[in-house]
């Protein structure tokens, strides 16, 4: 890694959320994004991932939910329980899981819409150009409306707005949700192209663990709202634990998360 992507750029010290004031979703989660780097927060379903990320966007207010505890800083200022539209002046865009585009408006409308966000009508030509480089197949369908995309190109497209946005760092919610693996793969690989070739950073949330750490410089697991384990991609992957729950390289038996996998193999270790 270079000097410059040493340097941390998003911070998130014991974060804590809260739902309607009561129920509490994320229990001190420490993480921290350094410049230029892909990081990947991995867990299963309900493990704490999406709210971490909408905690860093500001959408949290939308769910009824806020930061009731800790910190979250970009670049060094606070931002937590900022609005969305304050956290994306900063250059942080988010791509949800859900409601990624407008299903009404075509591929071009889609795009138009995003770039008139940032102020960038001015650029269009220059951006589309680009766009279109990254995601071919969306200058082909220019013209179709946007609930006609299969799932891969509606990824596709729900990408292309967020770079007409100018990221400086990129959030990617369930990047392969409902895809085949070849499209995850294809997907993994542009978002590593993008990010080496724009210079921008990646906080990427998912289930498909061992595709995310096949991109990632660096990554942490969530588990019921806890940070479990955390490490550059490499040794991850090579964590037996790991590799057992969430890469499905080991015999897991009927272990329900990764403590159980951990303490399992402890114990069968224990007893030879």
């Amino acid at each position: 890694m270079e000097k410059a992507a040493r340097t941390a750029m998003l911070n998130i010290e014991k974060l804590e959320v809260l739902y309607n004031n009561v129920s509490r979703a994320i229990h001190g989660v420490t993480l921290e994004v350094r410049e230029k780097q892909i990081v990947t927060l991995l867990g299963n379903n309900g493990a704490g991932k999406t709210t971490t990320l909408r905690s860093v966007s500001g959408f949290l207010s939308m769910d009824n939910a806020k930061v009731s505890g800790g910190l979250i800083r970009f670049r060094g200022e606070e931002i937590q329980n900022r609005p969305p539209h304050a956290i994306a002046k900063k250059g942080i865009i988010m791509v949800p899981e859900q409601d990624k585009i407008f299903e009404s408006l075509t591929v071009e409308e889609n795009l138009q819409v995003s770039a008139l966000k940032r102020g960038t009508k001015g650029k269009t030509k220059e951006l589309y150009e680009l766009i279109f480089q990254y995601f071919p197949i969306l200058e082909k369908l220019r013209n179709r409306v946007g609930g006609y995309l299969s799932g891969g190109e509606r990824q596709m497209l729900s990408l292309s707005t967020a770079l007409l946005c100018r990221p400086v760092m990129l959030l990617v919610d369930e990047l392969s949700l409902g895809l085949a693996p070849i499209i995850v793969e294809e997907l993994m690989k542009l978002i590593k192209v993008i990010r080496d070739n724009l210079q921008i950073t990646v906080l990427l949330v998912e289930q498909n663990a061992s595709a995310a750490l096949d991109i990632a410089d660096y990554g942490y697991v969530i588990e019921n709202g806890r940070i479990v384990v955390s490490g550059d991609s490499l040794r991850l992957k090579g964590d037996d634990e790991v590799r057992e729950f969430y890469l499905g390289l080991g015999e897991r038996e009927k272990q329900k998360s990764y403590r159980d996998v951990k303490q399992y193999r402890r114990t069968k270790r224990f007893y030879g």
